[in-house]
């Protein structure tokens, strides 16, 4: 990776499974995702997903394994 890459903004964004990414700031973010509000270098991006995505389960899924335990 060179290091203009490395040095370049990015922001975290979420899409509507609750799964986190970080996108080039300037780009137009993909279609189903939205920005968390974090922005800086990559590093520091990659730094809070590592702090917020605690559970990499989909949220749908997380979902229909509590419906199914909670009907058990």
């Amino acid at each position: 990776m060179s290091q203009q890459s490395a040095a370049a903004e990015h922001r975290v964004v979420l899409n509507a499974e609750e799964q986190y990414s970080i996108w080039p700031v300037g780009r137009e973010l993909p279609a189903g995702w939205s920005a968390e509000g974090t922005q800086g270098t990559r590093e520091e991006c990659l730094a809070r997903i590592d702090e917020v995505w605690t559970d990499m389960r989909p949220l749908s899924l997380r979902r229909r394994m509590e419906a199914q335990a909670t009907a058990s």
